[in-house]
Formats: C-alpha cells, sequence, structure tokens
C-alpha cells in the first residue's frame, strides 16, 4: 500500500496543482463549465496564479500526496466579507471567524481514497490556527459529488445562493458551511 499524506504546497507544486485542475475541472465540469473557460487552463498564466497563491499571506495550499504523486490540492484563508454576508450584505457575529475553502480539488482516477477527507482536515486545523470557529465553501448546484462529499464532512447549504456569469452562461452555487472540528476516522 502506498504512503499517503497531505503537507503545504510549495513553489515547485504549482505546475502539479495547476495539472490537477485541468484534469479534475475538464472530467467533473463538462458541460457545466464553457469551452473557452476550459481551455484557458492550458495557458501558463495557471501555473502562475497557483504559484501567486501558494505565496499568498493568509492563505494556505495544501497537496494530497500518495506514493511519489501529488493527488489533490486545498487552498483555505480567512473568508472574505462577500463570502460570509448574507444575501442582504448583512454579516454574522462570526464573520472574523470564518474560514473559506476555496477549492478542494481531488484528481478523479485518485478519488474515493480518503484524500479529499485528508484535505479538508488540513485546511481545518489551518484555519483553527488562523482563529476561525467554522468554515464556508461554495459549490456549484449541480455539482453532486462535491455536496454530497461535504455533507458527509458535517457541512451542509446555509440557504445562501449566488450566480456567476461566465460571458457564456450562469452558473448557480450554494454556500456550504460547518464545524472545523473534523476529525478522521481510520
Amino acid at each position: 500500500m502506498s504512503t499517503v499524506s497531505v503537507r503545504e504546497a510549495t513553489d515547485a507544486d504549482a505546475a502539479e496543482i495547476a495539472r490537477i485542475q485541468r484534469v479534475t475541472w475538464r472530467t467533473a465540469y463538462q458541460g457545466v463549465l464553457t469551452e473557452r473557460t476550459l481551455a484557458e487552463l492550458d495557458s501558463a498564466d495557471t501555473e502562475t496564479r497557483w504559484a501567486e497563491a501558494i505565496e499568498h499571506p493568509g492563505s494556505r495550499v495544501h497537496v494530497a500526496v500518495e506514493g511519489g504523486f501529488t493527488v489533490g490540492f486545498c487552498v483555505a484563508g480567512p473568508a472574505p466579507r462577500d463570502d460570509v454576508a448574507g444575501a442582504d450584505g448583512s454579516l454574522p457575529e462570526d464573520a472574523d471567524r470564518t474560514g473559506l475553502i476555496g477549492a478542494l480539488l481531488v484528481e478523479p482516477r485518485w478519488a474515493r481514497r480518503g484524500h479529499g477527507a485528508r484535505l479538508l482536515a488540513a485546511a481545518a486545523a489551518g484555519l483553527r490556527e488562523l482563529g476561525a470557529d467554522r468554515g464556508v465553501t461554495w459549490a456549484t448546484e449541480s455539482d453532486a459529488a462535491t455536496l454530497s462529499f461535504f455533507r458527509r464532512a458535517g457541512w451542509h447549504p446555509d440557504g445562501t445562493v449566488r450566480t456567476l456569469d461566465t460571458g457564456e452562461r450562469r452558473l448557480r452555487e450554494l454556500r456550504l458551511t460547518g464545524a472545523l472540528d473534523i476529525h478522521l476516522v481510520s
């Protein structure tokens, strides 16, 4: 059996993170995202943006590793006010203690091996270190796999919906929220 782990990303991981995003989005979001959006992932700028995200102060990028392969990643940090505000713009009392899971992707061929749970647990621990008490994330309304994953982790839709305009179509996303005391069961 291969060794599995999660660690914080370094600059050297940017290319693999970009590759995982390309492969995963093309598999999971085919028909949801436009061809133009998917084609933009082939740009050299994608790797540069991931290198910048890894170095961004306040946020943490984690990677999941199995054997010698990077198989997934998660981005977490303090939640921007827009991500925790209600539909009317009001902020909850715990807005300053809320973290954001900005992305969590596992390459499809490595799915169902616990990598997503390990990534979420590591990100949640990092958010707690930053003073967060709960987390939020956004999931496309039609993404049953992601919604199911977060529900199993105890995160649920809170009734807030946003619509993203890709220029070619609109995507509805649900905001999910949950506790950061995530514990893995062996």
